[in-house]
């Protein structure tokens, strides 16, 4: 695993983010999105997983935050797949089933390469102040897809959509962190190789 830089520039959009899974190149977490929510999911995503993240990005916001949501997440889930390597070492799968207040979220990833993304949760409003709910799924599927690895997200239940949007976050956070906790220096597969 390795600390990694990633740029995407679109006619959109202009996302930059540096990576590092090990927390030895970075110092802190910095998440400037423009989008006010997502930074806070990011920074809770960052320090629950032990991610160290930094982000800047740019985007036609005036429009809405679809395109700026989806290219961070296409753009994390680059850099991701780049600092996995091989992925060997790890224990390649995490889960993490995580409340916040009365909503109750299980994220379930398997770290090998063959993206997969199901996404079992029901909003009870269509936004989280100005942002749109559905663009939770959206930066989640750019990220599992791009990043080359199955995510599965199921929320059991909850009545506020924040709080289901942050358990959904920090369940991710602690699944990563199982995830990619050391196991021994192979690849964590039958076949040799993910």
């Amino acid at each position: 695993m390795k600390a990694v830089e990633k740029r995407r520039y679109t006619l959109e959009t202009e996302v930059e983010i540096k990576l590092d899974l090990n927390g030895e190149w970075l110092e802190e977490n910095i998440i400037n999105t423009g989008i006010g929510f997502l930074d806070h999911m990011l920074e809770l995503f960052a320090y629950h997983s032990g991610i160290k993240l930094q982000i800047e990005a740019r985007g036609d916001l005036e429009v809405d935050y679809h395109h700026t949501v989806e290219d961070i997440g296409i753009t994390l889930g680059e850099a991701l797949e780049e600092a996995l390597e091989d992925r060997r070492g790890m224990a390649r799968y995490g889960e993490a089933t995580i409340p916040m207040e009365e909503a109750l979220t299980q994220v379930v990833i398997d770290l090998a390469k063959r993206p997969c993304f199901i996404f079992l949760v029901s909003f009870p409003t269509e936004k989280i102040g100005g942002f749109d709910t559905e663009l939770i799924e959206e930066f989640l599927r750019a990220l599992a897809m791009n990043g080359k690895f199955t995510l599965h997200v199921r929320n059991f239940y909850g009545k506020n959509s924040h709080h289901i949007a942050e358990s959904i976050f920090k369940a991710l956070a602690h699944a990563f962190k199982k995830a990619l906790s050391p196991v021994s220096q192979e690849v964590f597969s039958t076949k040799g190789i993910l």
